[in-house]
């Protein structure tokens, strides 16, 4: 076929949106540790289909050593439990929007805590705590985990259900984390497998803060990666 210029013109738009892309790819910045940790304006339309997303959704249990970088870990914690509203409403709901969950973010070089309303990260300790994000050794290598602490003294429902209403907020916040990963393609895996005693001693937890949940998220190792078999509890 010919070369037209309808052709020309559709083939130099495609090379220029790849170029951009590459461009683009080669724009994004690493995130650069510190106590405090400001992230990029989250992205916040766009995205792949619902449906899609739900169709790839995973628990994946083999990770890079890749980090994520800052306007992805930004796009990410907005998604997890950001501000989508004037209010101050979240993007995942809890009982009577008590908004008791914390994320609090391991890193390689510190443990910090997701402050939503300035959309950054507070560094509460320096040094490489990864080994108390999860029991399995695949989470202590992971470039990032979430743990979930909620402070049940924020709880807006009774004394008697503010914890498992709290779990209830987890797993909303969890859910929001891995259609996240699926949509960006990404990795997660969500746990309860984490030593809650270690985390709440170095983290200084109050007597009503409690540490719920682990979550894992990276980027799969591309020869390894694999669905993370389901095992029967005995």
């Amino acid at each position: 076929m010919g070369l037209t210029r309808r052709n020309f013109v559709t083939g130099g738009t495609a090379a220029v949106c790849v170029l951009s892309m590459a461009a683009g790819s080669l724009q994004a910045k690493p995130v650069v540790e510190g106590e405090r940790i400001v992230l990029p304006t989250p992205k916040k339309t766009g995205g792949m289909p619902l449906l899609d997303t739900l169709s790839t959704r995973k628990t994946t249990r083999v990770y890079s050593s890749r980090m994520l970088d800052a306007q992805t870990l930004s796009d990410l914690l907005w998604a997890a439990f950001g501000i989508n509203r004037e209010d101050g409403r979240r993007t995942a709901p809890s009982a009577l929007n008590s908004q008791e969950i914390q994320i609090f973010v391991i890193l390689e070089g510190g443990i910090y805590v997701y402050e939503p309303k300035d959309h950054a990260l507070e560094r509460k300790l320096a040094g490489d705590y990864r080994k108390l994000a999860g029991t399995q050794s695949y989470a202590q290598s992971v470039p990032v985990s979430f743990v979930y602490v909620a402070d049940l003294e924020k709880s807006l429902t009774s004394p008697e259900s503010s914890e498992s209403y709290a779990c209830v907020d987890c797993g909303f916040i969890g859910q929001n984390v891995y259609l996240f990963a699926a949509a960006n393609g990404l990795c997660s895996a969500f746990r309860g497998s984490i030593d809650r005693k270690a985390l709440a001693e170095t983290l200084k937890l109050k007597a009503s803060q409690r540490v719920l949940y682990g979550q894992s998220i990276g980027y799969g190792d591309e020869e390894k990666v694999q669905a993370a078999p389901i095992k029967l509890m005995k």
